[in-house]
């Protein structure tokens, strides 16, 4: 099925202020449904949960109907759903938390491609446990990050892999189910950052071959809420510090203090505009949530690697743009310098022409590194979602090429 596009960007009422939103990789808009749905939470009346008054009741079943819709979205269970404000903290949670099981010994495996979210955590939790850490190396020719090294850098006395899904600036895709497999072979833990995958295609934890998937609901149309999902008897055996009176259940133990549950509506709400964004997968029989979602989010990638083909098919073409990235197997983000500009000069450059971009190394510091781009400011990154369209790609083109 092709998007709608038009209809898909009049539910976004941001856009109307005429800029090319191609900052999604840092966080998208949201559609008129989730603003509604935040708002109608805090109309109705919330208090915290576990009280006998409807109030109590009302934020209770919020929190089970968002539990449910991530699981929906990426093919997880509910009850192996842990929600808190962003990817980072409950990363470090988590870090903290396996960190401790840990003994001098064992080791790790990092890679140089992914957002220092999954990696800091875990470097920082074998300093402190005394564990090595092993790194996987990027091609800095292709933008890849070679399966074949895995081989070699996960061993015996390998307790976790933590690897991306996607790229959050270059949009590689590395082969994570071959990496898990090897992972799993000697009994090691995998922790995948789906942070920049999640908006751009269908997701299966369990064909990922994940422990433990994480994925941020603002960069899929929600409001800044991050949530991880694993298999809730694997949850079961990890003990996070808490404070004593509060809730010992998985997935409650994970998640420390008060919630922002008027928040998780809106992810409800996000989930449902996924959802509906191939209406031709309900009238064809597809009946659940689950696989409304399939067919949307197939749709959507389809979309997005039209446009993005277009796009960096154009920069390909500029004698005075250098793009980085793979040739194939990405998300549709392209990141690329200007011959005789800093980065951030031509996103301020972009900006005066109503294209919203982002420049620097993005918290992509060991892959900026590797590329060998730190000195100069990283690069300019621009990124396609679904609500973007041929004239916001145009725009960007235009811009970047009267910098020749």
């Amino acid at each position: 099925m092709t998007l709608d596009v038009e209809a898909v960007r009049a539910a976004y009422p941001a856009l109307s202020d005429g800029a090319a939103y191609l900052d999604g990789a840092a966080g998208t808009q949201v559609p008129r449904t989730v603003i509604d749905a935040i708002a109608a939470a805090y109309a109705s009346g919330l208090g915290n949960v576990g009280g006998a008054f409807p109030a109590s009741a009302r934020s209770a079943a919020i929190v089970t109907a968002c539990r449910q819709a991530v699981a929906d979205l990426v093919g997880g269970t509910p009850e192996g759903v842990v929600l808190g404000p962003n990817m980072t903290t409950i990363t470090y949670k988590m870090a903290l938390a396996l960190g401790a099981t840990w003994e001098p010994g064992d080791e790790i495996v990092v890679s140089r491609l992914d957002h220092d979210a999954n990696v800091r955590p875990w470097v920082q939790a074998a300093e402190r446990a005394e564990v090595t850490v092993r790194w996987a190396e990027v091609d800095a020719a292709t933008g890849t990050l070679p399966v074949e090294q895995y081989g070699e850098l996960v061993g015996e006395r390998t307790r976790l892999v933590a690897v991306t899904a996607a790229s959050n600036v270059i949009g590689t895709r590395p082969e994570v189910r071959a990496i898990a497999d090897r992972a799993h072979a000697v009994g090691a833990l995998v922790y995948v950052d789906g942070v920049h995958w999640t908006p751009h295609g269908p997701v299966d934890v369990g064909e990922l071959g994940a422990d433990f998937y994480v994925t941020s609901a603002y960069k899929w149309s929600g409001p800044h809420i991050g949530c991880l999902v694993a298999d809730p008897t694997l949850l079961a055996r990890v003990h996070p510090p808490k404070l004593v009176p509060s809730p010992d259940e998985v997935p409650w133990r994970f998640e420390w203090g008060t919630p922002p549950f008027a928040d998780f509506a809106g992810v409800v709400a996000a989930v449902d505009h996924l959802a509906s964004l191939d209406p031709e997968a309900a009238a064809g029989g597809a009946t659940s949530r689950r696989e409304r979602l399939l067919a949307s989010m197939a749709s959507v990638e389809a979309h997005e690697s039209a446009l993005f083909a277009s796009l960096i098919s154009a920069l390909d073409s500029m004698e005075h743009v250098t793009p980085y990235g793979p040739a194939s197997r990405r998300a549709p983000t392209a990141f690329f310098n200007v011959d005789g500009w800093p980065p951030d000069e031509v996103a301020a450059h972009l900006a005066r022409r109503g294209v919203n971009v982002w420049s620097g190394d993005n918290y992509a510091y060991e892959l900026v590194t590797a590329l060998g781009l730190r000195e100069r400011g990283g690069a300019v990154r621009a990124g396609v979602v679904h609500y973007n369209d041929e004239a916001d790609v145009a725009r960007l083109v235009d811009a970047v090429a009267e910098l020749a």
